[in-house]
């Protein structure tokens, strides 16, 4: 039954991707190895050679969809010897389920006992076309794929490529300022326009990067990013302007800078760098009196790692640091926390 499950999957996404199918651990690293794939299905969960696979694929870049084919329902789990259980919940099922970016289920019944089990939020019910005639297998083919795209469409960060991040840096700054002339436009030759606009989106930023790619006159693909699904953490919210979190500018531009850095290191946000840095911009500031405010609150370290940050975020000019830049590893603290904010 999982072999034809599988055979119709395959059929019906031939034209929709590029598949293929194993049935062993030695084919499937080599198939893996020359194949590259974005995602690997695993099929079932209670043999260890899909597991392996499983954790194999991830530590190579690729995510993981788990269709576990009923079996961690109640009934198929009281079957099993009580030694089996423990062991392979304990050590391996456990933690192979909860790294999946998502799991498919054929019913309300099986998403309800994964539920259950809270080892993983993202469920996805799609019927199988073999088992009822409640779908059909262009229909179920077609959820699939869907799923697929809605795990590729989550941290987009993560598999975007190096040149496309550094556009971003230049389009955010162009989209800050307002100008082109304070920006150094390398185009690369190939850009991941709908990873860029996505990761936007999530983080808040598409209307300064909608913006800069319109100051700097760059052709970009037309996304509704609003529309498009995506996987996030149970604790993601969406950011909001640092202004709703500690109150409108009333006039003294040192004393609202200084709240600025004090939030940004509660959680720095990569909008907040983009309004930080807007502010930092303004002719209004004194730095001096903002070092001095900075030292007075403690913030020395802070801020000095906050300028390293925005230099390769939002491309700050050195001229306009407070403080000279700090790279260790509190920086790359504020690094990994803006990397990781949609991180699965």
């Amino acid at each position: 039954m999982v072999a034809q499950h599988v055979a119709q999957l395959m059929d019906g996404m031939l034209l929709s991707a590029e598949v293929q199918a194993v049935s062993n651990l030695t084919n499937f690293k080599n198939v893996f190895r020359s194949f590259n794939p974005d995602i690997v299905h695993c099929h079932g969960c209670w043999q260890y050679n899909i597991v392996n696979a499983g954790n194999f694929a991830r530590k190579q870049g690729a995510r993981i969809v788990l269709s576990p084919h009923g079996q961690l329902e109640p009934w198929v789990i009281e079957e099993k010897p009580l030694q089996e259980k423990f062991h392979k919940t304990i050590l391996w099922q456990k933690p192979f389920v909860e790294k999946a970016y998502a799991l498919i289920t054929f019913g309300k019944m099986e998403q309800q006992y994964l539920a259950q089990l809270k080892w993983n939020p993202r469920i996805e019910v799609i019927h199988n076309a073999l088992i009822t005639n409640s779908t059909t297998r262009e229909k179920m083919c077609s959820q699939t794929f869907a799923v697929y795209q809605k795990v590729l469409d989550s941290n987009v960060l993560e598999q975007m490529d190096d040149d496309t991040q550094q556009l971003m840096a230049t389009i955010i700054k162009a989209g800050t300022l307002g100008d082109r002339r304070w920006t150094e436009l390398v185009t690369p030759e190939t850009v991941d326009w709908r990873r860029m606009l996505i990761y936007a989106e999530h983080q808040n930023i598409r209307n300064y990067v909608d913006y800069g790619i319109n100051i700097l006159g760059l052709s970009a693909l037309s996304l509704d990013t609003e529309r498009i699904p995506a996987y996030f953490t149970e604790h993601y919210q969406r950011p909001q302007s640092i202004k709703k979190l500690i109150g409108e500018y009333k006039g003294d531009e040192t004393d609202y800078l200084v709240r600025m850095i004090r939030q940004i290191e509660k959680q720095p946000l990569l909008l907040h760098l983009i309004e930080f840095t807007r502010e930092l911009y303004r002719d209004t500031v004194n730095d001096d009196t903002l070092f001095e405010a900075i030292e007075q609150k403690g913030l020395t370290k802070f801020a000095g790692r906050l300028m390293q940050v925005l230099h390769e975020q939002t491309l700050l000019d050195e001229g306009y640091m407070p403080i000279d830049p700090i790279d260790d590893r509190g920086t790359q603290k504020i690094r990994n926390h803006i990397t990781n904010y949609l991180k699965i």
